[in-house]
């Protein structure tokens, strides 16, 4: 009985056993078929996620956007390595020889460049061979190569400025394997993983290596990650530090690695690498890298600066070369040890480029891509087209930026307002007085060149165009125009032989006057706290005369401004009240670029335009922008007011440019508020205008007349802007007639009136009657 139990007892325990074990058997292949169906869901999910990334990125690249093209031209304010900067902007390869057309050598003062010219099957053709030479700062001489047959100018291609980012504010220029030279390829196989060509995504031998060589040296100087996994982890996952993370990471590596060729991958990941960060920018790839570090196209690179690229691919900012160049040196010698030692440089050349220092371009994303214009342009663009069409299907914007005034313009906001510090009070928050400046072709409306604050990088706020402020006496030209359209008027209406008509020579008093607005009354002074008597409209504009002005508002009609104004097309709402003529509402930079190009083109509105065209893949153009002109006031009428602020240079209140030494033909007015919270200088030479405002953000008071403050920019930008230029003038249009009077009397001039000068008229209101005063 006792053996008879035990038996059973014994089967009772293995049945149990048998269904454990059947139940664990049955549950592991459950497991192994759900991790074998997740495998394979992944393996095929990734696989066309993968597949439709790279075809993506090699296929689809963000909008670019081109300047006008390049011209320099004899007499030209450029230097030597400036030129050098827009060949690398434009891709020309720095060479021995210049058998090929896009190449270029630098000799002394002479910069030799095989140009290039545009070919019918579309790209560029071989062009001449010519040789630039500098004395200083300005172009001495173009000559032909060889034979040195003088040239007046050479236009070069259209500049590649910047790719149009996206939200995320990434830079980045794609830069084909085939023209990264060989020395930063192997920096960065040297560095980031040397057994690169020789693993199928994952290198166990490295990752110990790796650790292996960091303990020793007791710093993290290896990762084990490989480039795969590197690029894997910054194309398709999150930042964070987990296991599913990291295995994910390697199972995409492997994936990543039987989809794509080792040269693909390479070349996905030196243009995805992250360099660190330029103002609110991120930088990634090693074109936009080194057009950043070193204002150079990446097929330029020397060893020295291959390798600081390198080195800063594992911590691009605490390495960083505009903040800690001599940890960026230090991280830059090893990565040529490591060349050395791995054998893809002698170790003689790496110790000779180690004793180079490190040198960087001192420039920002504000330099060269003109930041504040591209925000606006990339506004425009998002207003006609998806981001995803901007982004996605290469599209060429060609710009009206010109690349020359864009860096005049910054160079004139950075100066100016340093010299503008040295001028205020200490310790009132003067780091923080902005400006802006825009530069417009008013026959077109063309905005060359625009810059909305003193640093991008520290503000993006586009105070050129997002900013409202009162013009303040830069307003006063428009009251003389609708004075003088007046006389149109007055032609077509009035039976009488001698209708009122006004003009230059009107006289006008300047005194003490008070002028009511329904219940209010207003006393307004001149800035200098005196009058001037008697006087011309030329006299009353050239010295900025706030009653002066003021009376001729009064004589036309204030309304008569008023519908002047509207008709230029601002968003500004002015009412017919005589402090009008100070220019007390408010109106935006570009708004009173715009008005004023009514004046300066003849009597048409054009409206601002950021681009001629845009281009496909296939070069065809999808977009061009007509540039409009609408007639709002005769051409005589902005002749005569032109005439009057070339008064404001010469004589008047902007005489200071004149003492600073530009001497081309100009108009121009000065504009202060009445609490100097404001300064504004606008002026225009035959070729274009530029308006500058200077003040601050916060709106206090500033302390300082246009003449202080927006003259000096407007000066240094012009000077540099017109050097070189043809000394074009400003031809008077047909109707009208010069007279020479008597400021005095404002009548014709005889030959004992003292102060005679010539004065300009439309034809038919000049004065007949002599001047009896002297």
């Amino acid at each position: 009985m006792a053996k008879k139990k035990r038996k059973k007892k014994s089967r009772r325990y293995s049945t149990r056993r048998f269904k454990i074990t059947v139940a664990l058997l049955a549950l592991a292949s459950l497991f192994l078929f759900y991790v074998g169906a997740t495998l394979i869901y992944y393996t095929f999910d990734f696989s066309r996620k993968l597949d439709e990334r790279l075809r993506g990125e090699r296929q689809e690249r963000p909008a670019w956007v081109f300047s006008r093209p390049l011209e320099l031209h004899k007499g030209q304010r450029i230097s030597t390595q400036e030129v050098v900067a827009h060949l690398n902007a434009l891709r020309y390869q720095n060479k021995d020889s210049l058998e090929e057309p896009g190449t270029f050598q630098v000799s002394g003062h002479d910069v030799n460049l095989h140009l290039r010219r545009p070919s019918p099957a579309g790209g560029y053709a071989s062009g001449a061979t010519v040789q630039v030479s500098f004395q200083d700062k300005w172009v001495a001489h173009i000559r032909t190569l060889p034979g040195g047959a003088a040239l007046d100018r050479i236009k070069l291609e259209p500049v590649p400025v910047t790719p149009l980012f996206g939200e995320d504010r990434v830079k980045s220029r794609w830069a084909p394997l085939n023209e990264v030279p060989e020395h930063l390829v192997q920096a960065i196989v040297a560095t980031e993983d040397r057994r690169f060509f020789d693993h199928t995504g994952l290198d166990p031998l490295g990752i110990m290596r790796a650790a292996f060589e960091d303990l020793r040296v007791q710093e993290v100087r290896q990762g084990g990650s490989t480039l795969t996994q590197q690029l894997v982890k910054n194309y398709f996952l999150t930042p964070e530090r987990t296991l599913r993370r990291k295995l994910l990471e390697a199972f995409l590596a492997i994936i990543l690695e039987s989809r794509a060729t080792k040269q693909e991958i390479l070349e996905l990941y030196m243009n995805d690498v992250y360099l660190g960060q330029r103002g609110s920018f991120a930088i990634n790839g090693v074109g936009q890298g080194s057009r950043i570090l070193f204002d150079k196209d990446v097929r330029n690179l020397t060893l020295e600066e291959s390798a600081l690229i390198a080195a800063l691919i594992r911590s691009p900012n605490r390495a960083s070369p505009f903040r800690h160049p001599e940890r960026t040196k230090e991280r830059r010698d090893i990565v040529l040890n490591q060349m050395a030692r791995f054998g893809f440089i002698d170790e003689g050349d790496a110790r000779s480029a180690s004793t180079r220092p490190v040198r960087v371009a001192h420039a920002t994303v504000d330099t060269g891509e003109a930041p504040y214009f591209i925000d606006v342009l990339r506004r425009e663009l998002v207003s006609r087209y998806s981001p995803e069409a901007l982004e996605r299907q290469n599209l060429k914007v060609l710009s009206t930026l010109d690349y020359n005034l864009q860096k005049a313009a910054r160079l004139a906001v950075a100066e100016g307002l340093e010299e503008i510090k040295r001028k205020l009070p200490k310790g009132e928050g003067n780091e923080n007085i902005q400006a802006a400046l825009i530069v417009l072709d008013p026959q077109n409306g063309d905005v060359l060149s625009l810059v909305g604050g003193r640093s991008y990088g520290s503000s993006q706020f586009n105070r050129a165009v997002d900013a409202h402020r009162q013009p303040g006496s830069a307003f006063k030209p428009f009251v003389f125009l609708a004075a003088f359209e007046r006389s149109f008027d007055q032609k077509r209406s009035s039976s009488d032989a001698s209708p009122e008509v006004f003009t230059p020579a009107t006289l006008v008093k300047d005194e003490p006057t008070s002028f009511r607005h329904g219940n209010r009354t207003w006393t307004p002074k001149n800035y200098t706290r005196r009058f001037e008597g008697t006087v011309t409209y030329r006299q009353a504009l050239s010295r900025s005369l706030n009653v002066a002005t003021a009376k001729v508002g009064q004589s036309i009609g204030f309304d008569r401004v008023v519908s002047l104004w509207e008709s230029l097309g601002t968003s500004s709402q002015i009412e017919p009240y005589p402090s009008l003529v100070l220019g007390t509402f408010e109106v935006s930079p570009m708004e009173l670029a715009t008005a004023y190009a009514v004046i300066a083109n003849g009597g048409s509105r054009v409206e601002p335009r950021f681009f001629t065209s845009i281009r496909d893949t296939e070069d065809r153009t999808v977009d061009a922008p007509r540039s409009a002109r609408h007639r709002i006031v005769h051409r005589e009428s902005a002749f005569l007011v032109t005439d009057l602020m070339r008064s404001v240079i010469d004589e008047g209140t902007g005489r200071e440019i004149r003492a600073r030494g530009f001497k081309a033909p100009a108009a121009g007015k000065t504009g202060t508020t009445d609490d100097t919270r404001d300064a504004w200088f606008v002026g225009f030479v035959p070729d274009f205008l530029a308006v500058v405002w200077v003040g601050y953000d916060d709106n206090r008071r500033l302390g300082l007349t246009g003449s202080q403050a927006a003259l000096p920019i407007w000066t240094r930008f012009m000077k540099s802007a017109v050097a070189g230029r043809d000394k074009l003038d400003f031809d008077p249009p047909p109707g009208i007639t010069y007279a020479r009077i008597d400021p005095a009397s404002g009548l014709l001039a005889t030959v004992a009136c003292p102060n005679a000068r010539n004065e300009v008229f439309i034809t038919g209101t000049e004065p007949t009657k002599t001047c009896a005063l002297h």
